[in-house]
């Protein structure tokens, strides 16, 4: 009785001393500041702003974006649209030694995965409309 006591107690103090020699690295959180801090490649285009897909009437002159649909139709762990969360959010987006932000108010559906399609002025910034396409990136900010 007095060894299985021992025994026991020796047991226990062995797994106790191993759980306080080094703490546990936390677990990567998915959080949306995380995922912001990569910049994303992608080509930009530009197109006629009007009634996006977000509900708003926009200008041509507004700094404002279109994502790729493969960004904004998935649906949210919850079930939601991206679009609820995405709609409104700002995006920095760079090229040449350039940076402007815009805010996102529809979608493209011609975009492949990281492209921007930007309101004419938003891309006049970089480049004249006739290049039609170049490639850069962004974030979310």
């Amino acid at each position: 009785m007095y060894f299985s006591k021992t025994l026991a107690a020796t047991a226990l103090l062995s797994l106790l001393s191993l759980g306080s020699a080094a703490p546990a690295a936390a677990p990567e959180e998915n959080t949306s500041s995380a995922l912001t801090a990569r910049a994303i490649s992608g080509e930009f285009t530009w197109y006629h702003t009007g009634l996006g897909a977000c509900g708003w009437t926009n200008s041509e002159s507004e700094f404002v974006v279109a994502l790729g649909h493969d960004r904004f139709d998935p649906e949210t762990p919850n079930g939601n649209p991206n679009r609820n969360r995405l709609c409104g959010r700002r995006v920095r987006a760079n090229y040449n030694g350039r940076t402007i932000e815009a805010t996102v108010v529809d979608r493209c559906a011609h975009c492949q995965a990281g492209d921007l399609d930007l309101s004419p002025a938003a891309f006049r910034v970089f480049a004249s409309q006739d290049a039609g396409r170049i490639r850069g990136t962004w974030d979310f900010i």
